[in-house]
């Protein structure tokens, strides 16, 4: 018989903060002795993770086993769905692309075999852990799914698990979100329910209390926990919900500007995250192109629609805008995975492997023709590169569909141990590379900036926050706020309680 205590977190709504409270947990239980897994049947998300052998799952499953302690395997996100266009989807499975499905289709279609492949996974990770911390998707209370449901109560029932609700107080209306949710639930699943949390509160817990005693009496349900709000949490997201987030902050002006194109598909986002902790950055994320101005730096990150992100730009003028910079020496051009392909010359899809779209012209900035293919590349990578006077070994991993072949003589970025990555000008003002996670390497990020102030005619900094370090220390001060304010010893208990009074209904 399995040894692992499930415990189940879902929410009133997306971005509600159950990846973050699910963290949490991993960490909770893992400082306490327990060797614990996250888990989470079915995930969509554009930002991913690969794991040691090479495979992808969602990033928040993979930030997860760090927070825990252990490494990333694919049975923690057994199924991602990777959205390419309206209504259709990469379907990831075991780590390793299955085929681009329609919403319909996937739902007539896949459902036996996700509930096969799901209970798989669980019971591999239910054998070899103690502790698994499953976290749901959207809501429980999408009654027009739930008969076809992968990622919610379904799987509160395979795994036995007790369910804790968690509803964003940010939102407004978090009393009618959870009462809500709660009656549109089954009786069966409703009783699961052993109680909720209520996540990023502000202010005087006490003008709460009435509303949670309220609360307590009508539903017969206990609050849990009330977490307050924690400012620069560093903990990748997974979710392109969560970039309103990003809007607005760093308003103040600083003396690096940097921009971020945020096109349809953006991907892998969090690549950028390490700028937000630099006392000398402003970070904003650009759509338009009256926006965008005279950045000392522009990003194009990933995508998943590379060539339908690049109409994008062109539509918009941003391309044009881009090309100009450039040529006039303003402006720091770095692009990454999808942004990459696109600073090239041209994109070509003729199997339709991302996009109905055959062929685009790129930026032009760097020699390189871009051909999709049905293989996509996941690895964990390094290399060593020369930048701003620096020999520097740089960590990263790759996420990409296509090959890229240079038309000129080449002038890699980063030199593997049997190939070469990316493009690097001579000015060291134009990078390209597959590498996600550039901007997490402390000493890349330290130099790029230290150039771009000397550019500028400013004194380089010398002491700048190592982003390594301040995302394990996330993990502490998440699990510590969660273990103040939430009754962990209470859901423990109900947690054993679950495995001994074991009964499975699908």
């Amino acid at each position: 018989m399995p040894k692992a205590l499930p415990l189940m977190i879902q929410g009133t709504s997306s971005d509600a903060g159950k990846s973050a409270i699910a963290t949490a947990f991993c960490r909770i239980f893992a400082q306490a002795g327990h060797k614990t897994a996250p888990f989470k049947s079915q995930n969509m998300a554009l930002n991913s993770y690969v794991t040691i052998d090479g495979k992808e799952i969602g990033r928040a499953q993979g930030v997860q086993a760090e927070a825990a302690g252990v490494l990333a395997t694919t049975d923690m996100n057994p199924i991602l769905i990777k959205p390419t266009r309206d209504s259709e989807s990469q379907i990831v499975v075991n780590g390793e692309p299955y085929k681009n499905m329609k919403a319909m289709a996937y739902r007539k279609e896949f459902f036996d075999e996700g509930l096969r492949i799901i209970g798989e996974s669980y019971s591999r990770l239910a054998d070899a852990y103690e502790r698994i911390v499953i976290e749901g998707a959207g809501s429980p209370a999408e009654i027009n799914l739930n008969d076809r449901e992968l990622v919610n109560m379904r799987v509160a029932r395979l795994t036995n698990a007790p369910v804790i609700l968690v509803a964003d107080i940010e939102r407004g209306g978090v009393f009618a979100s959870l009462v809500g949710t709660l009656q549109l639930l089954e009786p069966q699943d409703r009783d699961r329910v052993i109680g909720v949390i209520i996540n990023r509160f502000r202010g005087d817990v006490t003008l709460l209390e009435p509303g949670l005693n309220w609360f307590e009496e009508y539903t017969g349900k206990p609050v849990l926990g009330v977490v307050p709000f924690i400012p620069d949490l560093w903990i990748d997201a997974e979710d392109s919900l969560i970039l309103h987030r990003y809007q607005g902050q760093r308003e103040t002006p600083r003396d690096i500007d940097i921009a971020v194109l945020r096109y349809p598909r953006i991907s892998n986002f969090t690549d950028v995250d390490p700028f937000f902790v630099e006392p000398d950055c402003r970070m904003r994320f650009v759509t338009r192109l009256e926006e965008l101005g005279e950045p000392d730096l522009i990003i194009l990150p990933g995508s998943k629609n590379t060539l339908e992100d690049l109409q994008f730009l062109r539509e918009t003028g941003l391309a044009d805008r881009i090309q100009e910079l450039h040529r006039e020496g303003k402006t720091y051009v770095i692009g990454l995975c999808g942004g990459y392909q696109m600073l090239g010359e041209s994109i070509h899809d003729p199997d339709g492997v991302e996009s109905p779209l055959r062929e685009l012209v790129g930026l032009g900035l760097i020699p390189m023709v871009t051909t999709m293919e049905p293989r996509k590349t996941t690895v964990l990578s390094r290399g060593t590169a020369s930048f701003a006077g620096g020999q520097l070994v740089l960590e990263g991993y790759e996420i990409h569909m296509g090959q890229s072949v240079y038309t000129e003589n080449d002038a890699p970025f980063i030199q593997l141990e049997d190939r070469s990555d990316g493009y690097c000008a001579e000015d060291r003002k134009l990078i390209g590379t597959y590498f996600h996670g550039l901007f997490h390497n402390d000493d890349f990020r330290t130099l790029l900036l230290n150039a771009i102030r000397t550019k500028k005619g400013l004194v380089p900094l010398a002491d700048r926050p190592s982003f390594v370090a301040l995302r394990e220390q996330g993990y502490d001060l998440l699990a510590d706020t969660v273990r103040q304010h939430v009754k962990v010893e209470v859901i423990e208990e109900q947690m054993r309680l679950y495995q001994e009074n074991e009964v499975h209904v699908r």
